[in-house]
């Protein structure tokens, strides 16, 4: 297809979702969609190892009102790559933005420094009319995504789904398979969506407690419980409805780029086995993702093979990716239902027989509270501002020689949060909780996958006892929109320096009340069970409140490499450090 075919598709299957937008309605029983809606929802897949990809602008219109995104050959997502493990791959990519640079990270992949595609560190950026060549070789498999490093590009479209073939069959069978890009659009410039949220950021979070509310809670708990409870939060400036600082109140959710109404159809004949490969390519919303009527078996972890468990439901983090295996049969049509972690709205797609057809959308479930538990202040004691103590350096407290025992029973806080203007609360998370569903996710009536089923079908790839322990703290102030690592913004913070080749421990500790999802550029992140033993291999760590999770890193990519969290207002407000591998 050539690059003005493609452009002219992409036009009209945005009209066409535009239109559907207000004419499709939801219901009991089969539905069925006009056909251009079913049929021009297919995301461009390109295959080989020397290719060309073309950054520019296109009009989309998700939400009846057209705007301009960023899209890569005319295409939002940017076309699938496929490509095959051991192979070497050579990408140029020409910016024909007229008033930005821009860049392509590939997110997970083991690659040279130069290579990664994040400006300001060991690349420079693609400056408008300019080009990149990025080559390098493929020494992993499985489902993975590229996106944009350059300011907000992300969000507004420069992210793609990215399929590496293995060299050896995988340990499962499937028949056939679909891509899953879950994703978050907004209609306003992602820079003044930024700029609000620095100056309201409690602009969405309009479930606020009622009086009804306190009362409910008086009965059920009793009035002193209760006004101790207020009390609490009233004191932290926060409040237990805040979830996500983002939600449907400003996004529009979009799987492989197209909206609930547009309804992205997969194709599948009953008794296969099909195999889906879920991409978090969002860059604020956490997605609880099942298919009723189906259990999920999951068989990867961000491209890395897991033993097989079979689920009903499992929530995604931002830069996460499950590979999921499940077996239509019995009905014409299944709805893959993706809602946000705070219940304001999903995203929606479809598993069928033929094109055309819709199953029922299931209502969003009842919008979840946070507790004092879910934040480390249970009654094993938490912190709040200025009841602090502990010490530490400002980059992270470094703790040679200590056990791993010892790490998992005490939280200290380094000297950088005390008295931080940037730092509103502080935890005494001592558990990973690995096996916490999480928040709105207990208790159910579903299965849900916890990282604690999560297994790598290897043994520990490096081996090694680490030599040395970092712990770093996920801070924050919710009223100023300000986020970083141990209260230490990315603009004032040092390099964590790491030596060529040595095995090392990084302990994190969640001191907010904001879910994180961690990533750590160019090395594997291999995450601990609760007692210290290796379990997953992975390239994204969420963080839950009131978590502490610790992982094994062998430092084997010279260079220098983002470490951040990937909602990505948080890593523009500061959550993100350099890493520096030396010789």
């Amino acid at each position: 297809m050539t690059h003005d075919v493609l452009r002219g598709a992409l036009s009209r299957r945005r009209f066409v979702q535009g239109l559907a937008l207000g004419g499709v309605a939801a219901g009991t029983g089969l539905w069925r969609l006009p056909a251009s809606a079913a049929n021009l929802s297919a995301v461009p897949e390109l295959r080989g190892n020397d290719l060309r990809l073309s950054i520019g602008r296109a009009p989309v219109d998700f939400t009846g009102r057209a705007r301009s995104a960023i899209t890569v050959n005319g295409s939002l997502p940017a076309p699938t790559l496929r490509w095959r493990e051991g192979d070497t791959v050579t990408v140029r990519v020409a910016n024909t933005l007229r008033d930005a640079p821009t860049s392509i990270h590939w997110h997970g992949l083991l690659l040279p420094a130069n290579m990664d595609g994040v400006p300001g560190m060991s690349f420079d950026g693609i400056a408008p009319g300019e080009a990149y060549q990025y080559r390098f070789t493929l020494r992993q498999s499985g489902t993975y995504w590229y996106h944009s490093h350059s300011m907000f590009q992300e969000q507004s479209g420069l992210y793609g789904a990215l399929v590496i073939d293995p060299l050896e069959p995988p340990p499962y069978r499937h028949d056939r398979e679909h891509v899953v890009l879950l994703s978050d659009w907004t209609d306003l410039d992602p820079a003044a969506l930024y700029r609000r949220m620095k100056q309201m950021p409690m602009h969405d979070n309009t479930y606020q407690r009622t009086v009804g509310d306190f009362f409910r809670d008086a009965r059920e708990a009793g009035l002193s419980a209760t006004l101790a409870d207020r009390g609490l939060w009233g004191r932290m400036r926060m409040t237990p409805t805040d979830l996500s600082d983002i939600n449907a109140h400003t996004y529009t959710y979009l799987a492989n780029g197209t909206s609930p109404a547009g309804n992205w159809t997969g194709l599948f004949r009953p008794g296969e086995k099909v195999l889906l490969r879920f991409i978090n390519g969002a860059a604020m919303t956490y997605f609880d993702v099942r298919i009723p009527g189906l259990k999920l078996t999951v068989v990867a972890a961000d491209g890395q093979y897991v033993h097989p468990v079979t689920v009903d439901e499992f929530r995604i983090a931002p830069a996460e990716t499950f590979d999921v295996i499940v077996e239509p049969g019995g009905q014409d049509a299944y709805t893959v239902f993706a809602q946000d972690m705070g219940r304001t709205g999903h995203a929606r797609a479809t598993l069928a027989v033929r094109h055309g057809l819709e199953a029922p959308v299931p209502a969003l479930d009842r919008r979840p509270l946070l507790s004092m538990a879910d934040m480390g202040h249970d009654m094993a004691g938490g912190v709040h501002k200025g009841m602090e103590g502990g010490c530490g350096a400002a980059m992270g407290m470094e703790m040679p020689g200590m056990s791993h025992d010892h790490a998992m029973a005490t939280t200290t806080h380094p000297a950088s949060e005390r008295g931080n203007p940037l730092v509103d609360m502080q935890s005494n998370a001592t558990s990973p909780k690995l096996d916490d569903p999480g928040i709105g996710l207990r208790g159910n009536g579903r299965r849900v996958l916890r990282y604690a089923d999560l297994h790598s079908v290897f043994e520990d790839p490096d081996g090694r006892e680490p030599g040395r322990e970092v712990q770093l703290h996920l801070t924050g102030h919710m009223e100023r929109f300000a986020w970083s690592f141990d209260g230490v913004p990315f603009a004032s913070a040092q390099p964590l320096r790491l030596n060529y080749g040595e095995r090392l421990r990084i302990v994190l500790v969640n001191d907010t009340m904001m879910q994180h999802p961690i990533h750590l550029h160019g090395m594997w992140s291999d995450l601990e069970d609760e007692h210290g033993a290796f379990q997953v291999r992975k390239h994204t760590i969420d963080m839950p409140p009131g978590t502490r999770r610790s992982y094994r890193v062998r430092a084997d990519a010279l260079g220098r490499w983002a470490y951040h969290c990937h909602l990505l207002y948080h890593m523009e407000a500061g959550m993100m450090r350099e890493v520096r591998v030396d010789a």
